[in-house]
């Protein structure tokens, strides 16, 4: 009887390397479930995270009292009701530069910013009343990611993937694409992270132009070569693994090789888009500049949920609106509104909306007010939007609302960790009782409080 560092050893010397595959495979779909605490409404998460600060005003949330009061201060008689804009001291209010219209049978309101996300308004649950107290980039996208400033607790895409498992062990089970940085805010790490959670629940950063790195096997080597290279690294790292006893960080580094030589089949095949239609294409924009770099994402996004892939984050930079809202707002839903449409109806055509939980959020909104002497606007995290689509959520309603200016949450105020619980919930976990012990705690995703919004689901 050979033990299992016996038989490692041997097949590292060349002699087994189909053996190895049955054992290496075994490894690698090591992220097992943690276990639904009930039925989940959804699958798999696509997360479209608008880094910047898109404003509720000029987008999801109308205030007519804003054109009211284009160019005055907070009048007392609105400040004395609500001590958020009192303490704020808000100067020169400025009206939304676009019009609001009503959509679908909800009838609910979108700006002529985004006509084609307005054509699925019936598919959104939008939330209006998210609030934090973290106004800077940074910290701000930790908060909206991890739940902390600090960015260090595990990102919801980690926990997510920590409380469903893997589908499929040919690809990663968390994939982040970030796209449009502008050289502005820089994706937090952070936000892809495991946290405190073991290294193998971390997102994998892909680039959607160019796919992931390094999967092209260099000239002279085979599959069969490769195989036996990593057979010989296996038995080198589980010998090491043997002397150091429990070590996460070396068992995910382990199971990494075994993912990266699967990547190398499965990975090509993924981001080649020769299989998907001339109209297809040009649904997501992929013949059109301005959305060519979102829509790619956004394809790819639905492409990686056929796979089997549980969560995909996708980041679109470049909503920092301090200057100039016009002109930033308007580059930005060109870039964005055609491929997030063309995502949403691509889904619920072919019937992976109802178990695909759409996000979109950012890090806050923008304040209702000029900032300087520009036309722009600042952060504001007391008040902004987020909407989910499909994995359960009923659509064509409103949540929340914010004050006659659009400032601050004043009805059903949700947090970060609220948002968070909401997202588990869809997977069928109760985030107070999703639990990882760190240091003797058992932690929670939700460490601040915060629970499910139950009317997401209707």
């Amino acid at each position: 009887m050979l033990s299992r560092r016996d038989l490692l050893t041997g097949i590292g010397s060349g002699t087994s390397a189909v053996a190895l595959q049955t054992l290496l495979a075994a490894d690698a779909g090591d992220l097992t479930s943690a276990g639904t605490h009930f039925a989940p409404t959804a699958t798999s998460v696509i997360f479209l995270f608008m880094s910047g600060g898109p404003s509720q005003v000029d987008m999801f949330d109308p205030k007519p009292e804003l054109a009211r009061l284009a160019g005055q201060d907070v009048p007392a008689s609105l400040a004395q009701h609500v001590p958020q804009i009192k303490r704020a001291g808000l100067k020169n209010l400025m009206a939304s530069p676009w019009d609001f219209q009503q959509h679908g049978e909800s009838g609910l309101p979108v700006s002529s910013l985004l006509p084609e996300t307005a054509k699925h308004i019936d598919d959104l649950c939008i939330i209006r009343s998210m609030q934090h107290r973290n106004p800077v980039h940074g910290p701000g996208e930790c908060v909206a990611l991890t739940g902390t400033g600090t960015g260090d607790r595990p990102s919801i895409g980690a926990w997510s993937l920590y409380g469903l498992g893997r589908e499929t062990a040919d690809l990663p089970a968390f994939i982040t694409m970030n796209l449009h940085s502008d050289g502005m805010q820089y994706p937090q790490a952070a936000g892809w992270g495991a946290g405190f959670l073991p290294p193998q629940y971390q997102g994998t950063v892909v680039n959607p132009a160019k796919g992931i790195r390094d999967v092209v096997m260099p000239e002279g080597f085979s599959s069969q070569r490769r195989r036996e290279q990593l057979a010989m690294i296996e038995a080198f790292n589980r010998r090491h693994l043997e002397s150091l006893g429990v070590h996460p960080e070396l068992d995910a580094r382990i199971q990494s090789y075994e993912m990266a030589f699967r990547l190398q089949t499965a990975a090509p095949e993924l981001f080649d888009l020769a299989d998907e239609s001339a109209a297809t294409r040009q649904a997501y924009g992929l013949d059109a500049a301005p959305t060519q770099e979102t829509g790619r994402g956004c394809l790819l996004a639905r492409r990686m949920v056929e796979r089997g892939v549980r969560f995909i984050q996708l980041r679109v930079g470049g909503w920092d609106a301090h200057g100039n809202i016009r002109g930033n707002h308007e580059r930005m839903c060109q870039r964005t509104d055609r491929p997030i449409a063309a995502l949403l109806e691509d889904l619920k055509q072919r019937g992976l909306l109802s178990s695909t939980l759409v996000v979109w959020a950012g890090e806050f909104g923008r304040t209702p007010t000029m900032e300087g002497t520009g036309k722009g606007r600042d952060h504001s995290p007391a008040g902004y939007t987020v909407w989910f689509a499909g994995g359960g959520a009923k659509g064509g309603q409103a949540i929340g609302q914010t004050d006659p200016i659009g400032y601050v949450a004043v009805e059903r105020p949700v947090s970060p960790h609220d948002f968070h619980a909401t997202i588990l919930h869809a997977l069928g976990f109760d985030a107070s009782r999703l639990t990882w012990n760190h240091h003797g705690r058992d932690e929670v995703p939700t460490v601040f409080g915060g629970g499910c919004i139950h009317e997401v689901f209707g």
